[in-house]
């Protein structure tokens, strides 16, 4: 193939698509600028454009500590509205549990009419007992998600590390401390409410404008 410039008059031509002088100096200037040591992807991306979603709920299933957390993103950086993690005590039985969890995102989805919902990623479990019990945690948080009205994607564990912490298999700490970082959080959220925030952030990053990628919706 061949990908070497034209020049045609004001105009240049690279691989059958044309630029104007202009739009080649701010393609130019965007390549020459530098990358932040350390930062995350997800911080290039986060200024919503006019017609974003601009209120996400994420959601981090689990029977025992469900995470929750409520993003609002504004023109400078995005803030957590709320979060949180639904603690039900191993002495309950399931039932109560789920029901836990509907009621308490039942809550939030009033006190802060997200418009958008994201949730971890099915993963393979080789406990068939423990799929069961993650799958029940996850339809009890996703009914009360749809009673709302609200469209539900989903993001995988690994791509939302990637997007918030720059590696796949990042620790849940590391993730912690990187979303206290983009969020300003004065104090280190608990790990699930960290996981459920970091789900918000990638969302916000992948259907950013500069994102080619769209995340599936449940």
């Amino acid at each position: 193939m061949d990908c070497a410039w034209t020049v045609c008059g004001d105009s240049f031509r690279l691989g059958g698509v044309g630029f104007t002088a202009k739009q080649l100096e701010q393609m130019q200037q965007r390549l020459a600028r530098p990358k932040r040591a350390g930062g995350p992807a997800v911080e290039v991306a986060l200024a919503p454009a006019a017609n974003a979603v601009r209120t996400i709920l994420g959601i981090d299933p689990s029977l025992r500590g469900t995470g929750y957390g409520v993003i609002a993103m504004g023109r400078a950086h995005p803030r957590a509205l709320a979060f949180g993690t639904i603690v039900c005590p191993a002495k309950w039985e399931h039932s109560r549990c789920l029901l836990q969890i509907a009621q308490t995102l039942r809550d939030v989805l009033k006190a802060h009419a997200p418009e958008v919902c994201v949730v971890e990623g099915l993963f393979y479990a080789q406990n068939f007992q423990t799929a069961l019990i993650m799958g029940a945690a996850r339809g009890a948080a996703l009914v009360a998600v749809a009673e709302a009205g609200l469209p539900v994607f989903e993001l995988a564990p690994r791509k939302v590390k990637l997007a918030v912490v720059g590696h796949g298999a990042a620790q849940k700490h590391a993730v912690a401390k990187m979303v206290q970082r983009m969020l300003a959080l004065a104090e280190l959220p608990e790990p699930d409410a960290a996981d459920a925030l970091a789900l918000a952030l990638a969302y916000a990053q992948e259907t950013g404008r500069y994102s080619l990628n769209s995340p599936k919706r449940v």
